[in-house]
């Protein structure tokens, strides 16, 4: 099969490229997935184009998404925990003895991912969560709860490594926004933004406000 990716320092952006409607992605979140060879809509799995009715996954803008990365839809895929069996029965009717079976499916709410999120290869973000801005996933961490803004976690279950920024700089940089500015105003800001200085972005912030 023909690699999706003509090469490893190359990504595609999501929203250019998507068919499944029930994927949304924001300007310039991009999946570089050369060493998996398959387009972002693999990366989502269980998700049914043709429904109206089932858990979207959204992408803000400027996320990066590295090869390999999941994103399991579907809610409970029909599996209760709780209940005696986790057998999906209804699922099998055609079998004789599992006609009286009751539909286990549970929604699990939309899989949303905030921007200028950077997730690592091969990592895996179960069904219904919430990455918040800033945050960065560690190559091949399950992310089974939701994850703080500008925060950075890891492995398996993932768990939160550190922050990126200080609480008061984290605070600035939500009230900013950035990757809602315009293209203008973005290039003026780009130097800034390609620095650690959140303060003297700020300032920039304050001046355009």
């Amino acid at each position: 099969m023909k690699n999706f990716f003509e090469s490893p320092f190359k990504g595609k952006i999501i929203k250019d490229h998507i068919q499944n409607p029930n994927i949304i992605a924001g300007k310039y979140s991009y999946y570089s997935g050369y060493y998996h060879g398959h387009s972002f809509d693999e990366c989502a799995r269980y998700l049914l184009p043709d429904r109206d009715d089932v858990d979207q996954l959204i992408i803000g803008a400027y996320c990066s998404v590295g090869t390999g990365a999941s994103f399991i839809m579907c809610g409970n895929q029909g599996h209760r925990y709780d209940w005696i069996s986790s057998f999906p029965f209804f699922y099998m009717s055609e079998v004789e003895s599992f006609k009286n079976s009751i539909d286990a499916f549970k929604l699990a709410g939309d899989t949303i991912i905030g921007n200028d999120v950077w997730i690592g290869a091969e990592a895996m973000v179960m069904p219904g969560i919430k990455i918040g801005d800033g945050a960065v996933i560690g190559s091949r961490a399950l992310i089974t709860k939701d994850v703080e803004p500008y925060t950075i976690v890891g492995g398996n279950p993932a768990k939160p490594i550190k922050k990126r920024f200080s609480d008061h700089h984290i605070k600035l940089l939500l009230e900013m926004k950035w990757w809602e500015w315009d293209e203008a105003i973005l290039q003026d800001a780009m130097p800034i933004l390609c620095s650690a200085d959140i303060d003297k972005l700020y300032e920039f912030y304050k001046r355009i406000e």
